[in-house]
């Protein structure tokens, strides 16, 4: 009965201040999603280097496998990417990822996983961890 109240006493208000509430979370949401695709832009652009020595001999196998560890999460974003040219992609994207959380398949890079959104780098056995 409150609730019905205050909304009748000032409906503008309450609709601006939802209004705003509602953009500021998608600001939000659209700025996790800007960090996370330049992390990826920088972890491809690290990738690529490695292929690069790779192909002259000077990367070592702590590289490659960080290269290749990379490789598969541009794999991932390019299957997302598939779905997203599909018709109703707002409701078939979240549907999947929850799909593939379920049977335990990560669809999603690892710069989007909130879990773990930077890699620990690798310590070759040379290095010490407080190097």
């Amino acid at each position: 009965m409150r609730i019905w109240i205050y909304i009748f006493k000032a409906p503008r208000r309450v609709i601006s201040i939802s209004r705003r509430r509602q953009t500021t979370k998608l600001k939000r949401q659209l700025i996790r999603v800007k960090i996370a695709l330049a992390q990826e832009k920088d972890e491809t652009k690290e990738m690529l280097g490695i292929y690069r020595r790779y192909t002259i001999r000077q990367a070592s196998p702590e590289e490659m496998k960080q290269a290749n560890q990379q490789f598969v999460d541009v794999l991932k974003g390019l299957g997302i990417g598939v779905f997203a040219v599909l018709p109703f992609a707002p409701i078939t994207i979240p549907i999947v990822i929850k799909l593939g959380k379920w049977v335990g398949v990560d669809i999603l890079p690892s710069s989007f996983n909130e879990d773990n959104n930077k890699r620990t780098p690798i310590i070759s056995d040379n290095q010490s961890p407080d190097q």
